[in-house]
């Protein structure tokens, strides 16, 4: 089911950080190449944005090849974004970028087919 890179979205700079359960608004992504331990971190300049979050970042998932897409919400703009291109998204758990991760090679994520309303991440809610 994944293609060439799974990727998920946290509130740190690392593996080990929190998933953030916004896509959009997320401070940074890791992507997962080849497995667990080949990972690339990119700052989300689109937290700072005023609008589009979740377009922008749904454009930069394209522009990295990503397959799959591991968050806790993706709102309706971002959908289409990533949908157009055909990835995959998943619903992930509280819990580490990492643990999300084995989660999803397990087989024990849900695949996201719904969104959230426009603009939710706007708001400070981290809910997952």
């Amino acid at each position: 089911i994944m293609g060439s890179t799974a990727s998920a979205f946290k509130a740190g700079d690392s593996k080990n950080s929190e998933l953030d359960s916004r896509f959009g608004r997320c401070s940074h992504f890791v992507l997962f190449k080849n497995g667990a331990e080949d990972i690339e971190i990119i700052e989300n300049e689109a937290v700072r944005s005023g609008g589009g979050a979740g377009i922008s970042s749904g454009q930069l998932m394209v522009e990295k090849n990503v397959q799959v897409v591991i968050t806790g919400n993706v709102g309706p703009n971002a959908m289409s974004v990533l949908s157009a291109a055909g990835l995959e998204i998943f619903k992930g758990v509280q819990g580490s970028v990492n643990e999300n991760y084995g989660l999803f090679k397990a087989g024990k994520l849900v695949k996201i087919s719904t969104t959230v309303p426009p603009h939710s991440g706007m708001s400070r809610k981290d809910e997952i």
